[in-house]
C-alpha cells in the first residue's frame, strides 16, 4: 500500500510539474530559411526560455550543421498571454535581432527587428514534441 501511494504521490508531481511548464517549452521546426530548417528545442533558461538548434535539415535530409546545439532564442522573457521579448540569432548571416515571440497551441510566431523595430522579419514555427 506504501508503494502505492507514493507512486500516486510521483505521478501527481509530475502532472502538476507538466501542467505548469511553459507553454513555448518543447520541440519546434522553424521554416525555410536559406535552403535550411532546423529543430529547435526550447527551455527554461533563469526565469526566460531559450532555444537550442536540436537537428538541422536541408533538401538532402538532416544534415550535421555546424550551428547544432547553438542558442538561437535568447532569454525570451515571458510577458503573459503567450508573448516573449528577447533576442534571435539567425544563423545565415550570424547576426543577433530584437525578438518578440507569441506562442498560441502548437503555433509559434517569431520576430526580429533592427533600427527600433523599422525593419522586422518573422517565421511561424510548428510544435512537432514536448
Amino acid at each position: 500500500m506504501k508503494k502505492l501511494v507514493m507512486a500516486l504521490a510521483g505521478a501527481c508531481a509530475l502532472s502538476v510539474t507538466a501542467a505548469n511548464a511553459d507553454p513555448a517549452y518543447g520541440l519546434w521546426q522553424t521554416e525555410v530559411d536559406d535552403g535550411s530548417f532546423a529543430h529547435i528545442r526550447m527551455e527554461a533558461c533563469g526565469a526566460a526560455v531559450c532555444g537550442v538548434i536540436a537537428r538541422t535539415f536541408n533538401s538532402d535530409g538532416e544534415y550535421q550543421s555546424e550551428n547544432l546545439g547553438k542558442q538561437i532564442v535568447i532569454d525570451m522573457a515571458p510577458q503573459g498571454d503567450g508573448e516573449y521579448k528577447g533576442s534571435v540569432w539567425r544563423p545565415s548571416n550570424d547576426k543577433v535581432y530584437v525578438g518578440k515571440m507569441t506562442v498560441a497551441g502548437d503555433g509559434l510566431q517569431l520576430r526580429g527587428c533592427v533600427l527600433g523595430g523599422l525593419l522586422c522579419a518573422s517565421q511561424g514555427w510548428a510544435r512537432i514534441g514536448e
